[in-house]
């Protein structure tokens, strides 16, 4: 369930109940927003289906955006006294001038400068513009070389999602403008210039401080450039019912922690280690060791019954020394590798283990194992130079999209133009399930699903970290989830964790600081407050 109207900081992952704008906002567990995620065509889609099956009119829709932003503006900023808008030429700019008709009745000084005139907009947005002019606001032409007004608030309703290639001149012109205000900035629907589908920047995109979207999540606003324009991100149904939402299929669905928790057995009481699985590491090659260690330990955290580790010589000393938990042994040759394969339920494979002979020869017996398998680093990129590419439906690989270019074989800006698109790709091609991590981390699962994790924070991109999410994957997978249950609820263990470890501070956050937070999020409980600085 969720309300109507939320706010989200899409900068940190945290909701604050209605009305409040907390300095240190808190995240709800049961997450208020809706769990599922639209392109830019379902969301004109539904529209359109709203006016059919809830007999509302397009107009009725643009006055209720208007309203549902003004309200928003007023109880987020209630003393601004003067605002200036800009509006295109689209819908978006419709919903503009309904935000300024309300504005100047309030009492409010409007600016509000038009980029296409009233007289050519469409219909909708055409009555939208004559309720301001009747409340007194007077459109001017914009002119990029106008000062900075003084006012205290800037309202973006330029182009919404209605934009899908980079933005023209005149347009870019204005965003820039935007971006060079010193007041804040709020967006309507999206942030103009930033891929409602995607989240690329096309060109120019507005940072806003707040961004109010309407009717349907974009899957834009939660990945890529998407989160750094959006800032605080306010949704509202705008009262359209469930009707429409049925019509459509092909959405993206949004989680985090707790979601798939319940996918984890409770212990009996005659438990023992041997019914929760073995999970083994295999890498950790020279001077790459903690990588291997680390996962490792988040294996263990996580719930795994055992835990080796298969890696150089030198790694087996820090280990001990580390985590006598783990069962380290140092592999030279193809039967000690194979000796503990035996005993294996879930082989984890690629943190620290290089791609020298030593690497390949181990990888190569890896792959010959017909075991669950957990693919990362530089597994993925020997991975890479197969020529056949191997399907399986046991495994999960979790590339960065660095990695996952190789994998493509493109490059990173085209696997970032489109992660939704890499991500599903690389599941077709790959089969199991793909974790394309990076801002809203996506995981593609058997059937076509994607799911975007938008938990997380900036202080998570340290070293480490992807080893970390390999060995929680690796721990939930020798506890007997199948590889789309532990790929998702490994990211969002991960991701949440993060958010705990960075409650006093994300600078100098590092991979172990998330370990304590494991153990207990696995458990379904909350980590104390740690706001107030320590360690855990």
């Amino acid at each position: 369930m969720y309300r109507s109207t939320e706010l989200y900081n899409c900068a940190t992952g945290r909701v604050s109940p209605d009305g409040e704008y907390p300095q240190v906002p808190q995240r709800s567990i049961s997450g208020p927003l809706p769990n599922w995620l639209y392109t830019r065509e379902a969301a004109v889609r539904l529209d359109r289906l709203a006016q059919e099956l809830d007999g509302v009119s397009g107009d009725e829709l643009m006055r209720r955006a208007g309203a549902a932003s003004f309200t928003r503006l007023r109880r987020q900023w209630p003393q601004a006294k003067s605002l200036v808008v800009l509006c295109g030429g689209g819908n978006n700019g419709g919903d503009g001038y309904v935000v300024a008709a309300l504005a100047r009745r309030a009492g409010l000084r409007v600016q509000l400068f038009a980029l296409k005139s009233p007289e050519s907009l469409s219909a909708e947005a055409a009555n939208a513009a004559r309720l301001a002019l009747d409340a007194g606001v007077v459109p001017h032409p914009f002119d990029p070389s106008l000062p900075n007004t003084g006012a205290d608030l800037v309202v973006d309703a330029l182009l919404g999602t209605g934009v899908d290639r980079p933005v023209s001149s005149v347009y870019g012109a204005a965003i820039d403008w935007i971006n060079a205000c010193p007041c804040p900035v709020m967006a309507l629907d999206v942030p103009s210039g930033l891929n409602a589908d995607t989240g690329v920047v096309l060109g120019t995109a507005v940072r806003a401080d707040l961004t109010v979207t309407f009717i349907a999540l974009k899957r834009g606003l939660f990945t890529g450039a998407g989160p750094d324009h959006v800032g605080l991100l306010v949704f509202d149904r705008l009262g359209v019912s469930k009707a429409p939402f049925q019509q459509i299929t092909q959405r993206v669905a949004r989680y985090r922690y707790p979601s798939g928790l319940e996918a984890l057995p409770g212990r009996a009481r005659d438990a023992h280690k041997g019914r929760f699985g073995h999970c083994l590491v295999v890498g950790g090659n020279r001077g790459m060791g903690g990588a291997a260690l680390l996962a490792g330990l988040a294996a263990v955290r996580t719930g795994s019954g055992l835990v080796s580790l298969a890696t150089r010589p030198t790694t087996v000393v820090a280990a001990h020394a580390r985590a006598p938990e783990l069962m380290a042994r140092a592999v030279r040759s193809g039967p000690v590798l194979a000796e503990l394969v035996s005993r294996a339920s879930v082989l984890t494979v690629g943190p620290g283990l290089g791609q020298d002979t030593w690497a390949r020869s181990l990888w190569a017996q890896v792959l010959e194992a017909r075991l669950p398998l957990v693919v990362d680093a530089d597994a993925l990129n020997l991975l890479a130079e197969l020529k056949v590419p191997p399907y399986r439906n046991d495994w999960i690989l979790t590339p960065h999209p660095g990695e996952a270019a190789r994998l493509l074989g493109t490059s990173v800006a085209a696997v970032e133009a489109d992660r939704f698109a890499a991500a599903a790709a690389l599941q077709q091609r790959h089969g199991g399930a793909v974790v394309l991590k990076g801002v809203g981390t996506l995981v593609a699962t058997p059937g076509g699903r994607l799911s975007l994790c938008d938990g997380g924070n900036p202080g998570m991109a340290s070293g480490g970290m992807g080893d970390l999410l390999t060995g929680v994957i690796s721990g939930l997978c020798a506890q007997g989830l199948d590889v789309a249950q532990a790929a998702t609820l490994g990211v969002a263990l991960h991701a949440e964790a993060g958010d705990c470890a960075a409650a006093s501070g994300e600078r100098g956050l590092i991979a172990s600081d998330l370990l304590p937070a494991l153990r207990v999020l696995v458990n379904g409980a909350r980590p104390p407050d740690k706001s107030g600085g320590g360690s855990w």
